[in-house]
């Protein structure tokens, strides 16, 4: 669904009136939150879709990470899962779903959770994905909501795994750009978490389907900032710009997420068009977009670039409240 036609069903939505609820589906926030008892609350979160690359296992491992994502970027440890599953069984031998679930649970076990179970149906394309419990204490939360004027503004994976996966599935794509694009959207952004976690930064959301100017400008909107983003900055997957020179790459959510984007957007100066493009390009299992104030951003880096987010960057800044959300330039 379209980031707008997100924004429609979940404004129609009943409230609920609950004093337990901490984040409800407000703001477009990344999870839920419930206030279990005054020490200690649970993060949970749901997210599927169908196959981006052709091995299962691989798959598995995508899903289940970028599953994880949500509860990482509000500051949570994923503790239990179900997996939920979409399957023609009436046409594929069952073998494929088996290397599915490995794959997932594998990602699990790397991310510290337990498999309680899961739901499946018979559809006739394949989906795979996971509802996901985390617990965290109030002092761990994060939240898209609380960027701050002077913030400094990091992100910790490379883009462009959406420009990677359609052109492989035509047959365009490099095994070798792959294979990178794979490890990143692997790579579980418990490295993010962890790091802001440690120099108590309160801003974070992740970075998915709506790309990072769609998730970007639901974070400036929530804190009632703009947030200003130099693209000469951003840290790109090897070997992604020169896929983008050949075209025809995009995904069929590009187009929709500049849509939604472009009233709230300007662009200062002169810019590559390419890059521009990589800012509305939708990600699976896309990094962690984190503000924090300035005096934290090299002991954030510092952490994630330890633990094997060598990627992560600063891409930008926040600043008082202006016309449009996000101000793109580059080299600034």
């Amino acid at each position: 669904m379209t980031q707008s036609g997100t924004a429609q069903v979940v404004r129609d939505l009943p409230e609920f009136d609950d004093p337990n609820v901490v984040v409800g589906a407000q703001l477009f926030s990344d999870a839920g939150v419930y206030r279990l008892r005054d020490d200690l609350w649970i993060v949970q979160s749901v997210d599927f879709f169908p196959p981006l690359v052709d091995d299962p296992f691989v798959f598995g491992q995508i899903a289940a990470a970028n599953s994880m994502s949500d509860v990482f970027a509000m500051g949570g440890r994923p503790t239990t899962a179900l997996n939920v599953v979409g399957f023609p069984d009436d046409q594929l031998d069952l073998s494929i779903l088996s290397e599915i679930l490995r794959g997932g649970a594998e990602r699990l076990q790397h991310g510290g959770a337990t498999l309680l179970g899961g739901h499946s149906v018979r559809d006739a394309e394949i989906k795979y994905g996971l509802a996901v419990t985390g617990l965290l204490r109030p002092e761990e939360l994060m939240t898209n909501r609380q960027a701050q004027v002077g913030d400094r503004l990091v992100l910790t994976k490379a883009l462009g795994t959406g420009f990677v996966t359609t052109a492989n599935k035509a047959g365009r794509c490099e095994a070798e750009l792959l294979e990178t694009a794979i490890a990143s959207m692997i790579q579980l952004n418990a490295i993010g978490r962890d790091a802001a976690v440690a120099v108590g930064a309160r801003a974070a959301t992740d970075v998915t389907g709506f790309g990072l100017a769609g998730h970007a400008t639901e974070m400036a909107v929530a804190s009632n900032v703009t947030i200003e983003i130099d693209l000469a900055s951003l840290p790109l997957l090897s070997g992604v710009e020169e896929l983008l020179e050949r075209g025809k790459n995009k995904t069929r959510a590009s187009a929709s997420n500049r849509e939604f984007v472009e009233s709230h957007l300007s662009v200062d100066g002169t810019v590559d068009p390419r890059r521009l493009d990589l800012l509305f390009e939708a990600e699976t299992s896309g990094g962690l977009l984190v503000s924090l104030s300035e005096n934290q951003v090299d002991e954030f880096l510092d952490r994630t670039h330890q633990a094997g987010g060598t990627c992560a960057a600063q891409i930008g800044r926040v600043v008082a409240r202006q016309k449009v959300a996000i101000v793109v330039g580059e080299g600034g």
